[in-house]
């Protein structure tokens, strides 16, 4: 039998430049309200955008002199502030009894480059979950990122079962046919896009697949599509 839970899906302000240590901290101050906020409002979970810490402007880290593209130099950015940002509000999941999933980047082993990640946090404040960005774009690919393992992220809270995917992803039915296949009531969708296409794409997934869509969006770009939940029967809850 399917559980139920309140879901929360948020939209917060998502700074660009990962080397800008003040605007990632005030990111993870939003991140905090919001969580906070959620959990006043009796949510079990809270969903935010991808990169919600930061989602590096690609003009800001692989654009040359000449204006072409060069691999990130990732030595610039303040990994130990998005470290730190990234366990305060574990703490707070915690502290707040509140299922988090929130979206930053990863950091590996140089040279090689990071994984775009969503970070799956319980209601203990433990990291349970982190479900790295498999499907790329041609400059995420050339320039930004290592793509993640194929195999999908899924995990479950009071008998409810969610999966996970980020941005570009919606653009590659076989990964949502793979959830409907694994039986999850729930995909968490987390964009950094200012695309109203990709919503309605989402929407489309959720309709054809019969399961709940999460749409998290930063606030930047909330006005074409904001942030939202869709219910199986094809309608938005904002």
């Amino acid at each position: 039998m399917v559980g139920t839970l309140r879901l929360a899906v948020a939209q917060s302000t998502v700074p660009e430049d990962p080397g800008d240590r003040a605007a990632i901290r005030a990111a993870g101050g939003e991140v905090r309200a919001l969580m906070r906020e959620a959990a006043g409002a009796g949510a079990r979970l809270v969903q935010f955008p991808e990169g919600v810490l930061v989602y590096p402007d690609k003009r800001v880290v692989v654009t040359g002199p000449d204006g072409s593209g060069v691999p990130a130099d990732w030595t610039g950015a303040a990994w130990d502030v998005l470290r730190e940002e990234a366990e305060s509000i574990a703490a707070l999941a915690g502290e707040l009894g509140l299922w988090t999933v929130f979206g930053s980047l990863h950091l590996l082993t140089p040279p090689r480059r990071p994984h775009n990640s969503l970070y799956v946090v319980s209601d203990l404040g433990d990291l349970v979950a982190r479900y790295d960005k498999r499907f790329l774009s041609n400059t995420e690919l050339s320039y930004l990122y290592t793509p993640g393992r194929p195999e999908p992220t899924v995990f479950d809270v009071d008998g409810v079962r969610f999966g996970l995917a980020i941005c570009i992803e919606a653009n590659f039915p076989t990964l949502f046919a793979e959830y409907e296949r694994l039986d999850v009531d729930c995909v968490l969708l987390s964009v950094m896009v200012d695309d109203p296409v990709r919503a309605t794409v989402a929407q489309a997934y959720g309709t054809l697949y019969n399961y709940w869509l999460g749409y998290a969006v930063p606030a930047q770009y909330a006005a074409s599509a904001p942030s939202g939940s869709l219910a199986p029967e094809n309608h938005w809850t904002r």
